[in-house]
């Protein structure tokens, strides 16, 4: 297996006389989120566009990054900021340029980096052409959406079932031009697709093939359980969570979610993909169960995105929780699938602001050090934390449709902030000293070029596990995990000839001092690669005794054989 993914441009209509050598699939490789808006402003307008990008391309080789995912950059009125997509084949002016994008695509492969691109199936923006062109009832378009005339009661038309948005709120928004209701299983701006139509299917397939052919190297595809509703329009089970109908909780989503249609579709684009000559991954977005969410697999994804870190790690788990949450994976995963670990994203509050550093650092640990693909959002390798987003600044449309006085509950825009390069103006991401979030206040001090200078860092600690994770004999170790203390995990990732990593966190807000002995391969002394509690404890680069390693109250300790060539 390749030690990175070795991408180059293929040999296309669009970018001519590049020799395309296409690699070995990997499984094991950093993934990297970027969110388009808040990466890097090249024009001084206060928003992340693609020049901006392919300007900090380098930092994400430095970090040792295989690979970037952007969020969506298509066409859009952005009233959920890009997902709601006008037109899914040209990219919308905030960003640039499709002649921009070719650039970024060939920026990145140019430096072993492969790009996945954000595909939205789901639903359009309401002033999609389609959309118009049905809402006025013109064919073929007709029946691009799902339409429904609702039911009368005691003469009064009403929705035609109890169907809740899964940003709260009914689910059908009634048009006079329709004389009929249309689903929307997120903002009303965002009318769902109807998929049981084969026009609307050849449609989103030609999409596919626009961005292949412009040299994208697979899709993350969103919200990907809400593609397909159950036709018959039957009430859904109450919850008995709540009795208020337009709470997301009000009913259990048996007839809005993973309907079988939904795996089924997944092959079809699995096939697209393959056609092309160089690897092409497929990456799923989705919320679910478990048997749910490891069916994904079974239908041609690479893999479904792995949320346990986001939503069953807290700052009260255990090391009995924590080794639940790892092993879990991989005993429901099916075999030779890649494990992923996913410790960020877009729509969650900051890594740091959840747990807080260091624990946030053993999430980042165990992202970066688990076998298979280690996902880190924007900004989250320097450890950026949530500013304060005033009832004024707020955009996010989760916020807005709340009050005032709750709108900090679920506004995701603390997590959506630019991204900290220095201490100049704007934190180095814009000329502009007005950028579309304010600039996180802590900035002079926590940014990538501070960072840089301090070993005790965020990033200097994000360098040393990205540094390990590109080594191709960790790619061939096993692993072995255990609790060794009520807060106290550790895992080892073993090989027979290039020696071994210990990682050890202790989660709990006391020290311990614990045995790493109960590893049956260790041997009797390790050498500490890393820690981010007191050096006087745990000094980097000191030889220590397996059989009595102090590890401070919330602590991360890298351990590493002596004969290791990581």
């Amino acid at each position: 297996m390749r030690a990175v993914i070795a991408f180059c441009v293929a040999i296309l209509p669009l970018v001519i006389g590049i020799t395309w050598n296409p690699p070995e699939k990997a499984t094991d490789f950093s993934l990297y989120q970027i969110y388009p808006r808040s990466y890097k402003d090249s024009d001084g307008d206060g928003v992340g566009d693609l020049r901006g990008i392919i300007q900090r391309l380098d930092h994400l080789t430095e970090s040792n990054v295989n690979a970037l995912w952007l969020s969506p950059i298509y066409r859009s009125p952005m009233a959920d900021f890009g997902y709601d997509i006008s037109n899914f084949t040209d990219i919308d002016p905030t960003f640039g340029t499709l002649k921009d994008f070719e650039d970024l695509v060939k920026a990145a492969h140019d430096r072993n980096l492969s790009l996945i691109l954000d595909f939205v199936p789901n639903h359009t923006s309401d002033k999609h052409e389609w959309f118009q062109k049905s809402l006025q009832g013109i064919p073929p378009y007709d029946n691009y959406y799902v339409w429904h005339p609702g039911r009368v009661e005691n003469g009064t038309r009403k929705p035609p079932n109890n169907w809740v948005s899964a940003l709260s709120g009914p689910a059908w928004e009634w048009r006079d031009e329709r004389q009929a209701y249309y689903l929307h299983q997120f903002i009303k701006e965002e009318p769902d697709l109807n998929y049981y139509n084969p026009d609307v299917r050849r449609e989103m397939e030609d999409v596919l093939r626009f961005w292949l052919d412009r040299g994208i190297d697979g899709i993350r595809i969103d919200s990907m359980k809400y593609i397909y509703e159950d036709e018959r329009f039957l009430d859904e089970p109450l919850s008995g969570l709540t009795d208020d109908p337009n709470n997301i909780d009000y009913t259990l989503r048996i007839y809005t979610t993973d309907q079988q249609q939904t795996y089924d579709i997944l092959p079809t684009w699995r096939k697209i993909l393959d056609e092309y000559e160089q690897p092409q991954y497929i990456f799923i977005e989705v919320y679910a169960n478990t048997s749910s969410t490891m069916k994904y697999y079974h239908y041609g994804a690479d893999f479904p995105f792995n949320f346990d870190l986001i939503t069953n790690l807290t700052r009260t788990s255990t090391a009995a929780d924590i080794q639940h949450i790892v092993d879990s994976w991989y005993e429901n995963m099916p075999e030779d699938s890649t494990p992923n670990w996913v410790a960020g994203n877009h729509d969650q509050p900051r890594l740091v602001a959840r747990l807080g550093d260091p624990r946030a650092r053993a999430a980042t640990m165990f992202a970066l050090l688990l076998p298979g693909v280690g996902v880190t959002f924007n900004g989250e390798e320097i450890g950026m934390t949530e500013q304060y987003i005033s009832w004024e600044d707020t955009v996010d449309p989760l916020g807005c449709t709340a009050s005032k006085a709750t709108y900090q509950s679920i506004s995701r825009d603390p997590a959506r902030t630019p991204f900290q390069w220095d201490d100049s103006v704007s934190a180095g991401f814009s000329t502009n000293s007005h950028t579309w979030l304010p600039i996180n206040k802590n900035y002079k001090t926590y940014n990538l070029a501070t960072e840089k200078k301090d070993k005790n860092s965020y990033y200097t600690f994000y360098e040393k596990l990205s540094n390990l994770k590109k080594s191709p004999y960790l790619k061939e170790a096993n692993l072995v995990t255990k609790v060794l203390d009520k807060y106290v995990f550790a895992f080892a990732r073993e090989t027979e000839d290039h020696g071994s990593v210990y990682a050890v966190t202790n989660f709990g807000d006391k020290a311990s001092i614990v045995d790493l002995s109960v590893f049956d391969n260790i041997p009797r002394i390790l050498n500490v690669h890393y820690a981010s509690a007191d050096s006087k404890v745990l000094p980097w680069n000191k030889i220590i005794q397996i059989r009595r390693v102090i590890l401070p109250a919330r602590s991360v300790v890298i351990l590493t054989t002596l004969d290791a060539k990581f």
